[in-house]
């Protein structure tokens, strides 16, 4: 029997109908290749296997990974990755298949930084069908205005289309958690949502604007780190910057929509 390991936050998922409900919201294709991030046990992988041309498996626990080599051996079309997320070439591991679909139940603890990668890794990827921690969900799809709006809010509206599907009991998992899931669906954009001529100064500002949440895009722009400082001097300072910008100073970083950190960067720039 295998024993859940904290550091990997392991809550694997037992309930069949809400294996069969995810498979649904994937429709697995027969000619596709879809990646499924940590299989824990096998309870999604044994529905991948039926329908998808293709299964690439990401498992990081060195225990499990045997276990699933025994549970699928006749399995032809699975390829078993014994790596972490976190570091996976996705375009190098579902090769000769040029793009992917992935599927995932992400750990609690590292969930925000898989789902971080994945976007970076977006040129590979179409879509995620991702069973997060609900709070979790409720966070990366808060619109502007929102309290629980931040850096992964705006990084995820950029960059895919988000649908929340259904969620799920802390009963569907061994162990149970004491938080519910919930399963959303992101289609990945195939180009990023706002008209911005650096996206890399973007994020570097939208990081600095939401550094302390409390204060005002103002406030946090005068903090910010040494190359956005130079760049406002440039410009003759954050509160010139934010006036070309149209954007009130007095405004807090959660308020903003992702057209406004577009037209910040672009007046810095």
């Amino acid at each position: 029997m295998t024993i859940t390991k904290r550091r990997f936050g392991q809550n694997f998922l037992v309930d069949r109908s809400v294996v069969h409900r995810i498979i649904d919201a994937v429709r697995p294709q027969s000619d596709e290749t879809i990646v499924e991030i940590g299989p824990g046990r096998g309870a999604l992988t044994s529905q991948l296997l039926e329908k998808a041309g293709r299964v690439v498996a990401i498992e990081l626990d060195r225990e499990l990974v045997p276990q699933l080599r025994d549970k699928f051996a006749s399995a032809p079309n699975l390829q078993l990755v014994e790596a972490d997320a976190l570091t996976t070439d996705f375009r190098a591991v579902i090769q000769p298949a040029e793009s992917t679909r992935v599927v995932a139940n992400l750990p609690y603890n590292i969930a925000t930084a898989i789902l971080q990668r994945l976007i970076e890794q977006r040129r590979c990827i179409t879509e995620m069908i991702l069973m997060l921690q609900r709070e979790v969900v409720d966070r990366i799809t808060a619109e502007a205005g929102s309290s629980e709006r931040g850096y992964l809010s705006v990084l995820v509206e950029a960059y895919c289309e988000a649908e929340q599907l259904f969620d799920v009991a802390p009963q569907a998992f061994r162990p149970a958690p004491k938080v519910w899931s919930r399963v959303v669906r992101l289609r990945v954009r195939p180009n990023i949502a706002a008209e911005v001529k650096d996206e890399r100064l973007l994020w570097q500002v939208v990081s600095a604007g939401f550094a302390q949440r409390r204060k005002t895009i103002l406030n946090n722009l005068r903090d910010a780190p040494e190359p956005i400082q130079e760049l406002l001097k440039k410009r003759g300072g954050a509160s010139i910057v934010l006036c070309d910008a149209g954007v009130p100073p007095l405004r807090r970083a959660e308020t903003l929509m992702l057209e406004e950190w577009a037209l910040l960067v672009n007046a810095m720039v």
